[in-house]
C-alpha cells in the first residue's frame, strides 16, 4: 500500500553531516508510523529511530541520541533523519520503514513494519 525510497546517503567524514529521505507513495501518510533502520557488514540490522503517526512522538536508538533528529512532512509524504556529528560506526545501508499498526506508536524494532525500501549508502570515513 505504500513504496519507500530512501535518498542522502554519501560519503561524508567524520564529524560531518548528512540529511537522509524517505520517500512514500501513499494516498496519505500520516497514517503510517516510520522507522529508520540501519545495517553495517557482518552485524544486525539496528533500530535508529522511528516517528509515530503523531509527530510529537519519536524514539531513538542509544548509540544515535543526541546527534540524529527525525522528522515527517505529510504534506510532502517525507520523512527526514538529520544525522550530525557522524563517525566510521555509522557507516551503514540505511533503510526506511512503514507500518499501520495501532495505536499508530512506533518502536525502533522491526517487528511491526511491513513496507520497506531498498536503502541507502552511509559511508563515514575516519
Amino acid at each position: 500500500q505504500v513504496q519507500l525510497v530512501e535518498s542522502g546517503g554519501g560519503l561524508v567524514q567524520a564529524g560531518g553531516s548528512l540529511r537522509l529521505s524517505c520517500a512514500a507513495s501513499a494516498r496519505t501518510l500520516e497514517y503510517y508510523y516510520i522507522g529508520w533502520f540501519r545495517q553495517a557488514p557482518g552485524k544486525e540490522r539496528e533500530g535508529v529511530s522511528c516517528i509515530s503517526t503523531r509527530n510529537g512522538h519519536t524514539e531513538y536508538g542509544d548509540s544515535v541520541k543526541g546527534r540524529f533528529t527525525i522528522s515527517r512532512d505529510n504534506a510532502k509524504k517525507t520523512v527526514s533523519l538529520q544525522m550530525i556529528r557522524l563517525s566510521p560506526e555509522d557507516t551503514a545501508v540505511y533503510y526506511c520503514a512503514a507500518g499501520l499498526s495501532l495505536p499508530g506508536i512506533c518502536a525502533v524494532r522491526s517487528p511491526g513494519y511491513d513496507y520497506w525500501g531498498q536503502g541507502t549508502q552511509v559511508t563515514v570515513s575516519s
